[in-house]
């Protein structure tokens, strides 16, 4: 829903005087891999440091709300907008930096940075360790967020620091000192990640590249890729699998709108083609409370919702 010309005034002010590019009411759904969901208000891309710490302290002096975008991955944005700030970082926003040592290296990435990143620069430095990244989707920011990995593996495993903007400036945290679980890692209230540091090995690259070449080719075959899709949307019950409880209360297939519970993978919701957050959040609540009814277990989404929900 479009927001009165005065708040969005209120917004604009904001960022005077700041290195940053903004634009009202723009459209998140094409900047998520479900290409679903309405606007941001303010959205908004930082050109420097110092303007998101800047923009971080005036968001708190006027009491607004700041929402952060990574890659749009296992992110479903609501169909009436994320009020407030949407803050997407450059993915030049910093220098990439490598450290060799003695049995392996440091690689830290800029948050806004893909994934792929990480990776490529592991591969072509002669590292092993991050291998369980390799093909998953979005930014080292999103990646940190969702704690994200597969069941080889997951981002905390290779993480080693992070650097964090908050409306008093910039510093960085241990990986000790964030509490990080499965699929979620809790960051200080009102910060935002802005570098992040991984700690890599030596080992056997022709088997790092054996793992990432199968991993991949196994996520071909299984997941619905090829399709505007929001990831896995369950996270994994304990000793069971989110997609085979999906298909055993017969909802692999079924569709709700422009949205389908995939084909190929019960985990996977995709769009059809036109679909809004409605179509897709109906299929999350009816997921949810059929497994829940036949077996018990109540599935925990593992995609993220964020803005408003009509």
């Amino acid at each position: 829903m479009r927001q009165p010309a005065v708040v969005t005034r209120g917004l604009a002010r904001i960022v005077v005087g700041l290195p940053v590019e903004w634009t009202e009411h723009e459209p998140l759904a094409p900047k998520t891999s479900i290409r679903a969901g309405g606007s941001a208000e303010l959205f908004l891309r930082p050109r420097s440091p110092d303007a998101l710490v800047a923009l971080l302290a005036r968001a708190q002096q006027e009491g607004v709300g700041v929402h952060v975008l990574g890659g749009g991955a296992n992110t479903l944005v609501g169909d009436g907008g994320i009020p407030g700030l949407t803050l997407k970082l450059p993915a030049d926003l910093f220098p990439e930096e490598l450290e060799r040592l003695e049995d392996g290296g440091r690689v830290t990435l800029g948050a806004g940075a893909a994934i792929v990143r990480l990776t490529n620069l592991m591969r072509a430095s002669g590292w092993v360790g991050a291998e369980f990244l390799a093909g998953i989707p979005g930014t080292i920011g999103g990646a940190l967020a969702m704690n994200a990995g597969t069941k080889h593996g997951e981002c905390v495993q290779v993480l080693e620091a992070v650097e964090l903007a908050t409306p008093g400036g910039v510093g960085w945290i241990d990986r000790k000192e964030l509490s990080i679980r499965y699929r979620h890692t809790e960051l200080p209230p009102g910060s935002v990640a802005t570098r992040v540091r991984f700690r890599l090995r030596k080992g056997d690259l022709e088997a790092s590249r054996a793992a990432m070449e199968t991993d991949l080719g196994y996520r071909k075959r299984t997941q619905p890729l090829s399709q505007p899709n929001c990831g896995s949307v369950f996270r994994n019950p304990p000793g069971d699998h989110a997609g085979r409880l999906i298909e055993s209360v017969g909802l692999k297939g079924h569709v709700l709108g422009e949205a389908r519970i995939s084909e190929l993978h019960a985990n996977w919701i995709v769009n059809l083609g036109n679909a809004t957050a409605r179509d897709v959040a109906g299929l999350i609540s009816l997921a949810q409370g059929r497994v829940r009814d036949a077996t018990g277990i109540t599935l925990v989404p593992e995609v993220v919702r964020v803005g408003v929900f009509t």
